[in-house]
């Protein structure tokens, strides 16, 4: 640990010889946290001896640019000796894999036993996987098909790691039963198999006898590998994500907190000695989920005022303050233009979400070939007075590509703003219900560090604020059959050519 700077040494890769363009092998294992920022630092060394060694340069970024990078790779500039170029650094991210299949399987029976004394059994599977002490853990088990000999069981998907925790040649043990009302079932058979012998789909290798002259036959075998976040940054997808920030300015009930920012007892006070809650929330979210925009470029609105020249009241208003392009760069450039606003602009109520909410829909239900993810970051004081349209907004957007976390800052009761979360009962509006969750809200004063620590205030709430994107945006692609474009090919560092010598070409 280097208490200078608070980093932690995880480690070196092996030494290359005689090489300006070193092409290291070893690979360091790291967790990734989407809702985190995990920064890294990069030192270059020439070790000239055991106690010895030239310091060539370092670079810092973070975990999340080169998971966000295309192909998850990203180059950056070597620095740390001043008046000096020193080359750059190509860092690679890709994820391990930890059994992502899973199978789907469809079985039928021949000539089962007769249990029942009126009428036919009532047949059902269950499977068993292996353990490694020998015993047997139940995984799956079949619907029961009732009054038949011959059954046809339905096809059914299972994990390849629950079926044989990625052991392919792991025994996996099969059981068939006749139902019984009373809880009696009877025993027909069994037979064993392995994911090794199933892959080979319907075969002769893949018919069990099950007892005298029946047998349990695999009818189809279907291989599904299951996609991750991971898999549709790498392919691109998330290249185009886009976060469109609305800073919540004002409410009529809470005017002596939301008030004039000069003042001390506003929510929005520009202290020149810390952050405000608002500028606290929107900088915690804002760092992490910049490194996932391609081009840095975020609309920033906000609404709740009244405008210069002529007073006009907006519940939408562009924070730089030009509507025409309300593109802000980077973090920094919001944060500024949020304070910039708050010199020109007079906080005014009454408080409404839909127009902001609708804002977005409309640029969101414009793309939906899974090419762009919209992420509508709204920072409010907990009152809301649109709340029967509100809802409605928020379950037409549901079927949209767009995701809403609301971080509410103040000592304001936000009994509303649990309820369009939607984590206990989902949201609905005239009866109709939204067809996935798409509203994440937290509220900031649950993450006020009670020491003064503001840089451990922010990583608390911008970890739990994204926490639930990663599966917003995969539960809208699955539902969709949107799949995650091809990685890019792998990167082939160019030859190195001597100083001196010329750089031969084909014409």
């Amino acid at each position: 640990i280097c208490y200078k700077c608070f980093s932690i040494y995880f480690g070196r890769t092996e030494v290359i010889d005689n090489t300006l363009n070193p092409d290291f092998v070893r690979k360091f294992i790291l967790d990734y946290f989407f809702e985190e920022r995990q920064n890294l630092r990069f030192d270059l060394i020439l070790p000239l001896s055991m106690s010895n060694q030239d310091f060539l340069g370092q670079a810092y970024c973070t975990l999340g640019e080169v998971v966000g990078s295309l192909g998850s790779r990203s180059e950056k500039a070597l620095g740390g000796i001043q008046g000096k170029k020193c080359g750059t650094i190509i860092v690679k991210a890709e994820e391990l894999s930890n059994c992502r299949e899973s199978v789907m399987m469809q079985f039928c029976g021949n000539k089962l036993d007769k249990k029942d004394f009126f009428g036919r059994s009532d047949p059902y599977l269950i499977f068993y996987r292996s353990n490694e002490d020998s015993t047997f853990t139940i995984c799956h088990k079949t619907e029961v098909v009732k009054n038949t000999l011959n059954p046809v069981w339905q096809a059914f998907k299972i994990p390849v790691r629950a079926l044989c925790n990625g052991d392919y040649d792991r025994t996996i043990k099969v059981e068939v039963y006749d139902w019984d009302r009373d809880g009696g079932h009877d025993f027909i058979g069994e037979f064993s198999t392995s994911y090794r012998e199933l892959s080979r789909g319907q075969s002769q290798f893949n018919v069990y006898e099950v007892c005298t002259c029946a047998c349990v036959t695999l009818l189809s075998f279907l291989l599904d590998i299951e996609v991750t976040f991971l898999d549709y940054i790498k392919g691109g997808f998330l290249l185009q994500l886009k976060w469109v920030f609305h800073m919540f300015c004002n409410t009529q009930a809470y005017l002596s907190q939301t008030g004039n920012p000069a003042q001390p007892t506003s929510l929005h006070y520009m202290s020149p000695y810390q952050l405000n809650a608002y500028a606290m929330a929107l900088k915690a979210v804002g760092e992490i989920i910049q490194d996932y925009d391609s081009d840095k470029m975020f609309p920033a609105l906000g609404f709740g005022a009244k405008l210069p020249p002529d007073g006009r009241i907006s519940h939408e208003f562009a924070l730089n303050g030009n509507p025409q392009n309300p593109y802000c760069t980077g973090i920094d450039g919001v944060m500024e233009a949020y304070y910039q606003s708050l010199k020109s602009v007079q906080l005014y109520g009454p408080t409404n979400f839909s127009p902001i909410i609708n804002h977005v829909a409309r640029y969101a239900s414009s793309v939906k070939d899974g090419s762009q993810y919209f992420v509508l970051l709204i920072i409010t004081d907990g009152v809301i007075s649109d709340m029967a349209q509100t809802k409605e907004s928020i379950v037409n957007a549901a079927c949209l590509p767009m995701s809403i976390i609301i971080v509410g800052v103040g000592p304001a009761e936000f009994d509303a703003m649990e309820e369009l979360d939607g984590d206990e009962i989902r949201i609905s509006s005239r009866g109709r219900y939204a067809e996935r969750d798409i509203v994440q809200f937290v509220p900031f004063r649950d993450y006020v560090d009670r020491t003064g620590n503001h840089i451990l205030s922010m990583a608390r709430l911008a970890k739990d604020v994204l926490a639930e994107i990663p599966d917003q945006f995969l539960s809208y692609m699955r539902t969709r059959g949107i799949k995650p474009a091809p990685a890019p090919p792998p990167y082939t560092p160019p030859p190195y050519t001597p100083p001196g010598l010329p750089i031969q070409t084909d014409i």
